[in-house]
């Protein structure tokens, strides 16, 4: 057993949605929908005594609910399974921070 998994085995939730995704409307719009996802998928391929989070990601609003579902599934087979989540690709924007510009002397 999980040593971290809840004794009751009880399932919760949680959502997060960053504000780089979007306006509130947007970003709520997501976690209504991540929301209505988990509700409907948690009682049968949740995992006994275990968080569940979700995490927004760019593009998600517009993603097809019916291909949300599927990739939900998929997740919560491979979170059961002990297997971690596939490596995503690469999008440009990581990496290292440029330097700071210099303070202008006083």
């Amino acid at each position: 057993m999980n040593p971290l998994a809840r004794p009751d085995g009880s399932l919760r939730f949680g959502v997060t949605v960053t504000k780089k995704i979007g306006n509130a409307v947007m970003r709520n719009r997501m976690k209504r929908r991540f929301r209505a996802l988990l509700r409907e998928l948690l009682p049968v391929h949740g995992i006994a005594g275990a968080d569940h989070v979700l995490i927004g990601r760019e593009n998600g609003v517009e993603r097809d609910f019916a291909l949300l579902h599927g990739e939900l599934v998929q997740a919560l087979a491979r979170a059961a399974a002990g297997k971690g989540d596939p490596p995503r690709k690469p999008n440009g924007k990581r990496g290292p921070k440029p330097a700071p510009k210099p303070a202008h002397g006083r």
